[in-house]
């Protein structure tokens, strides 16, 4: 038995090939199924219920999709809808779904699959001894997820084949995990966990296991005993270092992809070409869980913020730069005491990516482009304390400083941009619960 998923990008809203699409659908697949979330633009996405791409886009691709998998009558499953996975985002989703349902006179069954967390269920979890730090670096309090907008669990594959199992169409699932939400559709029918777990891996970014890489369709054929990649494109190939190299994305451990319900052992796994175009991988084995244990995230907004960008090219001041930049956050600080300024500079061209892990900062750049980045209790405040501190840098004096004009350059009118509530994840941390789906509502509508 051969399970064929698609996944047609890597995220939701960053774009696909069409005749690679098309192509894909000719490899007759069984699921069309793609993430559409991550934590990796941070904490924003769920502390606001902000979409991280346009519905514009979003719509774009989901009418393509949709129609793609009413045509082959096979279901389409979409991850962590919005990015954050939030409900709000769910619905969001929801909505543009039925839109294209109305629009293209088409009905179908949608599924709704929420993973939003209640704060008193994880203070419940708290008194029980039941959370514990994932990659947060603290110990959860009370007082954390009390002072959390939102709070999200990392839903396994079960949720999703529920879903299925009530005849779904399309499938708008909350937070999820990526590798799971691609490999839902096999494992519930009846695939190998742990291999259809490691192609949801690989697939669970699209063509970026592809050569040469891209946003992308990939192709994904389960068997009992192994599974082939392959790229939609005809442009692009499956090779033995792409496909080995994603296996290996953003895990510090080689041998072990861990996740809801248990870990994927990659010790015993073998790449092996299959013509010019496709990859045979094999050899993972499943270790269960004896307890059902959940990624929550969550977060809590922590003040407004203000940016400013303004070009350096005075050698002398970027001689000084560092001294001057010290003496205007002393300046603002002081300026606006007792109230909280918190000022961070980022000077791209010198070390704004690596800080103080840069390893060539010897040797003067020619230019530097200065963001001023000021985070304060209020946006009255962070504008106020931003304009402060670029006017004051605009006009410091310093030693052997030439000209008393202006010592920035800035790109744009007005020069101080409100950007709106900061947020920093409050709760990122592992919370066990009493089974697989205890978490997660499951709820079906006939749109169209």
């Amino acid at each position: 038995m051969t399970i064929t998923v698609l996944t047609p990008t890597g995220t939701l809203g960053y774009g696909f090939g069409k005749e690679a699409l098309k192509r894909g659908m000719t490899l007759k697949p069984d699921v069309i199924a793609v993430d559409a979330g991550s934590t990796d633009p941070g904490p924003a996405y769920l502390g606001s219920a902000e979409p991280l791409c346009a519905r514009r886009v979003i719509k774009l691709e989901l009418e393509q999709l949709i129609a793609a998998s009413r045509a082959a009558g096979i279901p389409l499953i979409i991850g962590s809808a919005g990015g954050s996975g939030r409900g709000a985002l769910v619905d969001w989703m929801a909505d543009i779904a039925r839109e294209i349902a109305r629009q293209s006179r088409q009905s179908f069954k949608l599924a709704r699959i929420y993973s939003d967390i209640e704060p008193d269920r994880v203070t419940e979890a708290l008194s029980n001894n039941e959370v514990k730090d994932f990659e947060a670096g603290f110990e959860l309090s009370k007082s954390d997820v009390e002072q959390s907008t939102a709070i999200v669990a990392q839903m396994g594959w079960e949720p999703i084949a529920q879903a299925l199992a009530e005849d779904a169409d399309v499938i708008i699932a909350g937070r999820a995990c990526d590798d799971l939400a691609i490999a839902a559709y096999p494992i519930a029918h009846n695939g190998d966990i742990a291999l259809a777990t490691h192609m949801g891996k690989v697939l669970e970014c699209g063509a970026f296991s592809a050569e040469p890489f891209a946003m992308d369709v990939m192709m994904g054929f389960l068997n009992d005993d192994h599974f082939l990649l392959e790229p939609g494109s005809l442009n692009r190939i499956a090779s033995l270092k792409s496909v080995a190299a994603h296996t290996l994305y953003e895990r510090e451990d080689p041998f072990y992809q861990r996740g809801p319900g248990g870990a994927v052992n990659l010790t015993d796994c073998q790449f092996t070409t299959v013509g010019e175009r496709q990859v045979r991988v094999s050899g993972a084995t499943f270790e269960p869980d004896n307890e059902h244990w959940f990624k929550l995230e969550g977060a809590r907004q922590v003040g407004y913020r203000s940016l400013c960008m303004g070009g350096i090219r005075c050698p002398t001041m970027i001689a000084n730069l560092d001294e001057l930049l010290e003496q205007a956050i002393e300046k603002t600080v002081g300026h606006f005491a007792p109230d909280n300024v918190h000022i961070t500079f980022r000077p791209y061209g010198r070390d704004a990516v690596m800080a103080e892990m840069e390893p060539k900062r010897t040797g003067a750049p020619s230019e530097i482009g200065l963001l001023m980045d000021v985070t304060a209790e209020t946006q009255e405040l962070a504008h106020g304390a931003c304009h402060f501190l670029s006017g004051h840098l605009l006009h410091v004096a310093y030693t052997g400083q030439v000209n008393t004009s202006g010592n920035l350059a800035f790109p744009y009118s007005p020069s101080d941009i409100d950007a709106g509530p900061v947020y920093e994840f409050s709760i990122y941390h592992l919370m066990k619960a009493k089974s697989a789906m205890e978490l997660f509502d499951v709820q079906t509508e006939f749109v169209g």
